[in-house]
This record gives structure tokens, sequence and C-alpha cells, in this order.
């Protein structure tokens, strides 16, 4: 199942590996050869975007959007082949590495988790704890919502998209169900970036599971299927090796590719002046700033 998976991460650009000598640009800054966007496994990138959209537009009636939510992943879980073979892996997962008669509650948390957990917990006839940012919670089951009080030490597994640093876990989704006396026991997710999250949910006492770990041999395999060719995986795993020092001998080798960023306007731009100003990869020398 694992190698279904990864065909479906690659097929829908949830895992997108940049070109050669054309490194992404991140948020922080920084850059590197590839983005994990999980939600894509909704089918494509068009139309997990729609769903994130129909998700801010509706979230806000706590009580009323967990069925709506449901709805809108079901309804595309009976016509999208990638979510269906998705949502049946982890349903899988759990019914053959935990034991569902144990499990009390599924959670997840706003937003991408809902693409998830939702779904999951309507299979396996569980009651869902719908987490919101602000660390309050709602309860549907059978198509009733109501705002959730005691758990009284229910023990509850949380779905999500993606663990990299589990700084939502530590924020907001294990600190919501312990204010409500419940305890999160395991979590799984499609992904795990292997960035340390899993150790952080030891901390906390959350039992860790992934059905993909993005580690070498997802993009060697991603390779011998042909999603990428052999450049490309030569820049992910120097990456992976080092990606500090991976990243400064690209610069070094293509000063080019720092100007031009520079002189591009937008986001682009903006990233690559914050990669100037913190001297990410000592980048100023390359500029002789």
């Amino acid at each position: 199942m694992n190698q279904a998976l990864i065909g479906y991460l690659f097929q829908t650009n949830a895992i997108r590996v940049c070109p050669k000598n054309k490194p992404f640009w991140y948020t922080s800054g920084k850059i590197g050869p590839y983005y994990v966007n999980t939600h894509f496994l909704f089918g494509s990138e068009e139309k997990a975007n729609a769903f994130l959209e129909e998700i801010d537009r509706l979230k806000d009636d706590k009580l009323g959007c967990s069925q709506a939510f449901l709805d809108y992943a079901r309804a595309n879980y009976e016509k999208d082949p990638v979510f269906k073979g998705t949502i049946d892996a982890l349903v899988s997962y759990i019914r053959t590495t935990l034991n569902p008669d144990g499990i009390d509650y599924i959670s997840g948390g706003e937003r991408r988790d809902w693409f998830f957990s939702l779904l999951i917990a309507e299979i396996l006839n569980k009651p869902h704890i719908t987490l919101f940012k602000d660390l309050s919670a709602v309860v549907f089951e059978k198509g009733q919502s109501q705002r959730a009080e005691d758990l009284h030490g229910a023990k509850v597994l949380h779905v999500a998209d993606l663990i990299t640093t589990a700084s939502s876990y530590e924020r907001a989704w294990v600190p919501a169900i312990r204010q409500l006396n419940g305890v999160m026991v395991w979590s799984l997710v499609v992904v795990d970036r292997l960035q340390g999250g899993a150790e952080i949910l030891k901390r906390l006492k959350v039992e860790s599971h992934a059905l993909v770990a993005i580690d070498r041999e997802v993009f060697q395999k991603a390779c011998q299927q042909g999603y990428i060719d052999s450049e490309q995986l030569k820049l992910v795993l120097d990456y992976m090796e080092d990606s500090e020092g991976s990243m400064a001998a690209f610069l070094k080798a293509h000063p080019e590719f720092l100007r031009e960023a520079l002189e591009s306007g937008g986001k682009t731009a903006e990233r690559a002046k914050l990669l100037l100003d913190s001297n990410f990869y000592q980048a100023r020398s390359l500029l002789n700033l």
C-alpha cells in the first residue's frame, strides 16, 4: 500500500520536486528541492483548494460545519480513486495496527486534518471531535453536533494529513483534548516529514503513526517509477544529507539564481531579500555585500 501511496503523492503533486537547478523558495527565506502538500491527496491541487475555500466559508458555524465537511469529503471519496485509496489505506492501518475497539473518539484539527478525520470516523463508526485553532471543540456523531464537554478519560486517536515538528499538537490539539479530560493516545498521519514531530509526540505521551515517512527511499522509489529523474533525485538526497550545506553549495555554483530572484519581483523577491537579510548560507558573500 505504501507503494501505491507514493504514486498518489507524486501524481497529485502532494510531493513536488523542483526542476534541475531551480530549487523552491520557502516562506522562511530558505531554499529547498521539494514541497509536501499532503492535502492534494484529495485528488488534485485544485480540488484541495476548493475544499479549503469551503472550509473557510463554513468553519465559523462550529455546530453546523462538521456535517457539511463530512458530506463534501464523502462525495469526493465516492468518485475520486486517489482520495478513496488514501482513506482506505488509513482505515486499513487503523484496523490492522491499532485496535479500533479501544478507540473512543477520532479527532481532527482545523483545517487540513478534516480532509481525512471526519470520513474515517464515519467509516469506523466513531464519534468525531472537531478541534478548532482557538482550542474549542465540537463532538459530532451520527449527524448531531454538540459542544464538547467532559470526556471522562476517553481515548482519542488524532488523524492528520502531515506531521513536521508537531507544533500544532503541542500548541493546540493535545491541550484541547486534555482540557476536556480526554487522553490523546495515538496520532495517525498520512505523511511524516521526519523533522522531529514523532519525538515531540513521544514527550507528550502520544504514539506516533504514519503511512509514509519522507525519507530517501520515498524519492528513490519515485525515481524508479519515473516520477522524478536522476538529477532531481541527487539534489533531494544531497539536501536530506545536509540541507544547509547542499543549498550553500548550490548558491555558490549558481549565484545568478539569487540575483534573478531579487530582480523578479513579487513573493520570490521578498523571500530572496529575506534570505539575504538573514544571511542564510552566507549568501551576502555571493553578492559581495
